[in-house]
């Protein structure tokens, strides 16, 4: 387990959205972490009364939550997390040269919590099933498939062995809605996991020659290797593959289409132009164009969301404030001049948001206020 991958999972358990499998996962790892910031302010304390702060916080925490949700929490559980949470989980404060003083705009009686696994299945007769709320087990018969739904939450697809419906070949829809992600697997064995504000339209199972579904928004793919093509239509364009994991951000809010490849090789085309992607590089189309610009990135920091993480990569205010808005289902309004800045940098998607635009304040350039579920940005 990696770093990033402990404060995801320790951020979703002691918010209260980790399933029995996943805390036991939490409560059997031991690894140990070491602080490894190279940039101390002198004006936070020294490092070691800083971890002394956050580690009372923690402890106070889990005493408080110990008994409603995870009684069997150890100790170093918190310790590690203090560890780990000040080497990735500051980046904002740690590499900011000059410390200004945090206007505490965001109101502490304001609490907006982070999103969680929600999503609304519409079945091929219209019926719309809100996952949220439908038990586990066979939810469904859908033509040649049976649909399922796990304990953790998850969607699958299974063979039907009713022989009069094994020629049907019929559509589900599944919608996230903002402040809901959402994983099933199709019927291929495909894994898909959806972020929120996004919609993804499949076959319950897959004939012919082509698997094909459609996407808005965002999502992540680990295709199931087939000899028949895997592709995914949005907005005019096209995404093929035989067998391969990528990530595919398409809001129609998004000024651009972004495909980012971590395995595998992809193919993407639109209006007859056409281009293959590498593992670490990503294609991005702008809306109204045709030609693909392709350049390397770090892939993991993409798929950041999908982990438990919003991560900042020299992102204007903008840009981070739409992601915000879909994750917590929040509106954004802009007051005053705002400079011109990008921000980097990575925090848990798992915390009231009042933590994210705190962190994002400790830069001294920008400042929030909450009202009712609007987040107002000022200078």
């Amino acid at each position: 387990m990696t770093k990033e991958q402990f404060i995801a999972l320790f951020e979703k358990c002691a918010s209260g959205y980790c399933t029995a499998e996943e805390l036991t996962q939490l409560e059997n790892y031991h690894d140990d972490f070491e602080l490894t910031v190279k940039q101390w302010s002198v004006g936070m304390g020294t490092s070691d009364e800083v971890r002394q702060q956050m580690l009372k916080k923690l402890r106070s925490q889990i005493s408080a939550e110990g008994k409603k949700r995870r009684s069997n929490f150890h100790y170093w559980v918190a310790a590690a997390f203090v560890l780990v949470f000040l080497a990735a989980g500051t980046w904002f404060w740690l590499n900011k040269k000059d410390q200004h003083q945090i206007v505490q705009s965001v109101s502490i009686n304001t609490k907006i919590t982070p999103g969680r696994n929600r999503a609304v299945l519409t079945l091929a007769n219209g019926k719309k099933l809100d996952l949220d709320d439908t038990q586990t087990g066979i939810i469904s018969r859908e033509g040649a498939s049976i649909v399922s739904k796990s304990a953790d939450g998850k969607l699958a697809y299974g063979n039907n062995t009713d022989p009069s419906d094994q020629n049907a070949v019929i559509y589900n829809t599944i919608e996230t809605p903002r402040g809901g992600q959402y994983q099933l697997t199709l019927a291929d064995g495909t894994a898909v996991w959806l972020n929120a504000g996004s919609s993804l339209k499949y076959p319950t199972t897959f004939s012919g020659k082509e698997r094909k579904v459609e996407l808005t928004g965002e999502a992540y793919f680990q295709v199931a290797k087939n000899k028949e093509p895997f592709s995914v239509a949005l907005k005019g364009m096209k995404v093929e593959v035989l067998g391969t994991h990528f990530n595919i951000m398409a809001y129609n809010d998004e000024n651009t289409i972004e495909t980012t490849l971590l395995e595998g090789s992809v193919k993407l085309s639109k209006d007859g132009s056409s281009t293959m992607l590498m593992p670490n590089q990503q294609g991005v189309l702008n809306n109204g164009a045709s030609n693909f610009r392709v350049h390397a990135v770090n892939a993991e920091n993409v798929i950041a969301w999908k982990n438990g993480f919003f991560k900042f990569d020299n992102e204007n205010i903008e840009t981070i404030m739409r992601k915000v808005a879909r994750w917590y289902d929040v509106d954004i309004s802009y007051k005053g001049n705002l400079k011109s800045q990008n921000f980097g940098g990575t925090v848990p998607r798992f915390k009231d948001i009042s933590q994210l635009l705190t962190t994002l304040e400790l830069t001294g350039t920008i400042h929030f206020k909450i009202e009712g579920r609007r987040v107002i940005v000022m200078p």
